[in-house]
């Protein structure tokens, strides 16, 4: 966990990402600069969790791998506080 928030950190760190424009307007805000996600458990009952970085600069958790939820975090300190804990969670 402390790897993916120090990468998360650095490639924060790199400034925000330019706006794209094609068949539609896509803002900084609304691409996904990076992805970081960990996986527990085994073969078949594997929970997977991880962060967006945003091209805004913003962390993002999710939880799933193929099909990805936003997590909400706002009762936890920081978005890899909740990544952690949704992968105890899924562990047990």
């Amino acid at each position: 966990m402390a790897a993916m928030r120090e990468r998360a950190l650095a490639i924060r760190s790199e400034g925000p990402v330019r706006p794209v424009q094609s068949l539609r307007d896509f803002e900084p805000g609304d691409q996904v600069h990076a992805r970081l996600q960990l996986s527990s458990g085994g073969l078949f009952r594997k929970s997977v969790a991880g962060v967006d970085v945003r091209g805004d600069g913003t962390f993002v958790p999710f939880k799933g791998g193929v099909v990805r939820e936003e997590l909400d975090p706002t009762n936890h300190d920081t978005p890899f506080d909740l990544v952690r804990e949704t992968l105890e969670a899924g562990a047990r």
